[in-house]
């Protein structure tokens, strides 16, 4: 599957916004770790790697969980796995 990188970026948000809708991502700094910047714990973190399953056939292993910690790991992650231009 072939997907671009704003797609995946929309993806990830609404994905974010399905768990926690008060989520800022307007005030959301890339580089630093999302969960503690969406101030979502590790339940929700999960649900989110759940809901972009649902979205982009995605699966993030629990072994990956340390290189998505970003948004933008989380965006390069995805976009790695679907090919994205």
């Amino acid at each position: 599957m072939s997907a671009t990188l704003a797609g995946i970026r929309q993806a990830v948000i609404e994905s974010v916004q399905a768990i926690a809708p008060e989520a800022d991502f307007a005030a959301l700094d890339p580089r630093r770790p999302f969960r503690e910047e969406l101030d979502i714990d590790s339940f929700d973190f999960l649900n989110v790697l759940i809901e972009l399953h649902a979205r982009l056939g995605v699966e993030i292993p629990e072994a990956d969980y340390g290189k998505v910690g970003t948004l933008e790991a989380l965006l390069g992650y995805l976009a790695a796995r679907l090919d994205a231009h």
